[in-house]
């Protein structure tokens, strides 16, 4: 090669050439490492992403977990800021029943370790929060979930694409600019923005995020908190032995959890301010709509509250300013405060999300809540689903949907969901004759822990069969979904269903109810349908309620007005087994509702019944006539001899062995024929 070529082979026009060409092959090489759409992307290792991961992990389902922390729960690592959670771990029942256990253990995800059970993880009633992160990683880890750490995804949007299974692919981009595609995105990022109020001063206002935990730094302090939830009462509950005064502002009045009957109101543990306020020591609770006040500072940094209409146009000194106490000298909050905090609670974090995938609609309800359906899914983007805490608008301040104890159970039915929509696989059930309803009604509703915990908002199904010979039982289906029943679980209602769910009496929850009142409890099966405390009640319905007669249910009601309807009475100790009180009432109603017998009968009732009715009890039709009856022992025999149920044929037939028989052996002499008894003349 002579100097010439080289030098246009290495000289800058030839540089530039190898230089493009580099630059294309990596181009080609950043293309060809795009990794191929997978079916389920999971955002966020919480407890509901970590839960969902279990369930597709369980059935063989090609996922991701995209956590932007080094490890799962990272939520847990900070808040509650004072570290104790208000989730109830009850570790002792008396019950070794696992399920029922689950109904008072409120931290535990589902999964088939018994290992992985919060009660392993602390012993506190109120555990702390350092236990819960240590829980949840080791529960990813133990089940070895697939979660991508330190991977924060920062923009999501939709591609549109034929081969999807909804028409689209979901974008996720992570923080290294890297692309992610998958079928369905799952989002389980919970409530991560804090709920701020903007109002005249409100830069004078510390966040529950930020404030700090040390009592000493509130010594003599006058505090005023902003908000009324656990938050407000867990700050107040942390300095209460140290301020001056605590005033609480709010536009509600307080909700208690105990008159509520929803979990995320007001918690006895955190309500020591009550106390202190209606027993007279300074600290006070006062209502007002925040948007109406301002806030200004003084020349000693003080801070004083003020009616926004008394700000005037233009700069101001803070004292010139007019202060309600001008007018009106007894205004309650006219004292000056060293502190005022804002605890108003979370709400979801939209930021990420392209506008085109539609999860807000700009109200105000929809800027705490993606927007979604009582399916979990959301109303603008077929197959993405909110989870956990975040999809709480579908029973908010109804059930527990928001938080582990309920959550853990609408995950579960959501990956039902989507094992039947992108798999074939449709809901599971159990399939049972029906002599076996009843009992199947009274096992669930005395063992189920997603009925309990997810009242009026998870219900179990029974499909009934042609002529009511067997039915199909599915557990836990979100009964505002329950006129798309067989489009989701593949199931076919044709011939009547049960509807069985957990409900409060429909005037014993509220702000403003005596849960205490005397005569609350009811006892007497007849007044049942009065029952006030949480209790089973079944519907029954000939044909599928259609969506216009769900949506338009009668108000309070969960489910749409039934064919018939049947309370099983209250319980003291949420048990429902009582044969004469619990199960007997409704079998009765089961039967009117099937127009047949639902008893169970030995041997000798079904021969007499085949004898003499032309229609056999279903218990008769599938086990006597098919040999496979109840099998006779001694101690029944002997059990319905004392019982007076059977006669003591053996000691009859004894009496007529002896008599035939003379005392030396020979033959008695011949007398009139013995008569068969009653009952063997009418088998005859």
């Amino acid at each position: 090669m002579d100097l010439w070529a080289a030098a246009r082979l290495w000289g800058p026009p030839g540089l530039l050439l190898t230089l493009a060409l580099h630059l294309a092959l990596c181009l080609r090489s950043a293309q060809t490492s795009v990794p191929p759409p997978r079916d389920y992307c999971v955002l966020g290792a919480g407890p509901a992403g970590l839960q969902m991961a279990y369930f597709l992990q369980r059935a063989g389902r090609d996922y991701a977990v995209f956590e932007r922390a080094p490890r799962p729960g990272s939520f847990f690592t900070r808040y509650p800021r004072h570290r104790q959670l208000i989730s109830i771990n009850k570790r002792h029942t008396g019950k070794a029943n696992a399920e029922f256990n689950l109904r008072h253990d409120w931290n535990s995800l589902l999964s088939h370790d018994p290992r992985l059970l919060f009660r392993h993880y602390s012993r506190a009633y109120f555990p702390d929060a350092g236990d819960m992160v240590r829980y949840l990683g080791d529960f990813a880890q133990r089940l070895g979930l697939h979660v991508l750490y330190n991977t924060t995804i920062t923009h999501v949007t939709l591609h549109k694409a034929r081969q999807a299974w909804n028409g689209h692919y979901f974008i996720l981009t992570d923080q290294m600019g890297h692309t992610h595609q998958c079928s369905v995105l799952l989002v389980a990022t919970g409530l991560s923005v804090p709920n701020q109020v903007d109002f005249p001063g409100s830069e004078y206002v510390e966040g529950y995020e930020s404030v700090s935990v040390d009592p000493e730094d509130f010594e003599g302090q006058n505090v005023l908190i902003l908000g009324r939830g656990n938050s407000a009462f867990e700050t107040a509950e942390n300095i209460l032995g140290v301020t001056n005064f605590i005033h609480m502002l709010s536009r509600s009045r307080v909700r208690l959890s105990w008159a509520t009957h929803y979990v995320g109101d007001l918690r006895a543990i955190n309500n020591g301010l009550l106390d202190t306020y209606q027993l007279k020591s300074l600290d006070g609770l006062l209502e007002s709509d925040l948007t109406d006040l301002a806030i200004v500072k003084d020349r000693e940094g003080k801070f004083h509250v003020t009616l926004k209409f008394f700000l005037e146009e233009g700069n101001q000194s803070a004292d010139a300013v007019t202060l309600p106490q001008d007018d009106n000298d007894n205004f309650a909050m006219r004292v000056a405060y060293d502190r005022v905090i804002r605890c108003l609670g979370w709400n979801f974090d939209f930021s990420i999300f392209n506008k085109s995938l539609r999860l807000s609609s700009g109200g105000e309800f929809s800027k705490k809540y993606p927007l979604i359906k009582a399916s979990y899914e959301s109303k603008g983007s077929r197959g993405l689903f909110v989870l956990g805490t975040a999809s709480h608008s579908v029973d908010y301040r109804k059930s527990a949907g928001g938080f582990i104890h309920g959550f853990r159970y609408t995950v579960r039915a959501v990956h039902r969901l989507l094992e039947h929509r992108h798999h074939g696989v449709a809901w599971p059930s159990t399939e049972l004759p029906t002599s076996q309803l009843t009992s199947a009604i009274i096992r669930r509703v005395n063992e189920a822990s997603g009925l309990y915990q997810m009242f009026s908002v998870l219900a179990d199904v029974v499909l009934l069969k042609e002529n009511a010979t067997a039915f199909e039982y599915l557990e836990e289906f979100p009964v505002q979904m329950l006129a798309q029943l067989e489009t989701i679980t593949g199931r076919k209602a044709r011939h009547g269903l049960f509807v069985i769910d957990m409900e409060y009496g429909r005037n014993f929850s509220g702000p403003d109810k005596d849960v205490f009142f005397y005569d609350r409890s009811v006892g007497h099966t007849e007044d049942a349908w009065r029952s006030n405390f949480l209790h089973p009640v079944v519907y029954y319905y000939r044909h599928l309620p259609t969506e216009q007669e769900v949506r338009f249910r009668p108000a309070g009601w969960a489910l749409p007005r039934p064919t018939a309807i049947h309370h099983v009475v209250e319980d003291f100790l949420t048990d429902w087994t009582a044969p004469v009180g619990h199960i007997l009432p409704l079998r009765r109603f089961l039967e009117n509702c099937l127009d047949t017998d639902l008893r169970s009968f030995y041997a000798e009732s079904c021969f007499l019944f085949a004898l003499t009715h032309q229609k056999l009890p279903p218990f008769c039709q599938q086990g006597y006539l098919r040999a496979q009856g109840l099998v006779g022992t001694e101690s029944l025999r002997r059990h319905g001899v004392e019982s007076g149920l059977l006669r003591d044929y053996t000691t009859a037939d004894r009496r007529r062995e002896d008599g035939a028989r003379s005392p030396l052996g020979g033959s008695r002499t011949p007398g009139p024929p013995v008569r068969p008894p009653e009952s063997n003349k009418e088998e005859l």
